[in-house]
């Protein structure tokens, strides 16, 4: 059965090249692309080139281990080295935040991403594209939560990307 799955797109290594790959490959897999607004802002636990975020809504059949395995092979042929620090450059980070109303730990893939809950560049962008819709374990709707944000936005500035 169909769900609609987001997931958040960074990266801070040819950034712009690196994004627009990943997009074309999300859209050649899964369909058509929800796309929020892509945002440039300071590396966050470390020092490092500024990267570009963004949010991604798309319906998959493949479940959630099934859709996160994709992510992890788009990762891999784009050059990403999972060896490397948490905190940490990289060429492209592609991570589940929501795949339909699940919750819990599926093999490792934990849902709500509690992500969107710590950075602006998760939470804002997620706003934008179902800012009605309710977080599941916070209770409040994902516009209320980024208003709460208020102005901790760890500068964030948005940008045009085109791929």
């Amino acid at each position: 059965m169909k769900q609609r799955a987001f997931v958040s797109i960074g990266s801070n290594q040819n950034a712009a090249r690196q994004i627009a790959t990943a997009l074309r490959r999300l859209e050649q897999t899964f369909g058509a692309l929800q796309v929020s607004t892509v945002y440039q802002n300071p590396a966050v636990g470390f020092e490092g080139d500024d990267f570009l975020n963004l949010v991604v809504g798309f319906d998959s059949e493949l479940g959630v281990e099934g859709t996160a395995r994709v992510l992890r092979d788009i990762e891999a042929e784009q050059g990403r080295d999972r060896s490397q620090p948490k905190f940490s450059s990289r060429v492209i980070d592609l991570d589940l935040l929501l795949y339909g109303d699940e919750t819990g730990d599926f093999n490792g893939v934990v849902l709500p991403r509690d992500e969107i809950l710590k950075y602006a560049f998760v939470l804002c962008p997620l706003a934008e594209l179902i800012g009605e819709r309710v977080h599941p374990i916070a209770g409040r709707s994902y516009r209320e939560l980024w208003r709460e944000f208020g102005a901790n936005q760890q500068g964030m500035t948005p940008v045009s990307l085109q791929w």
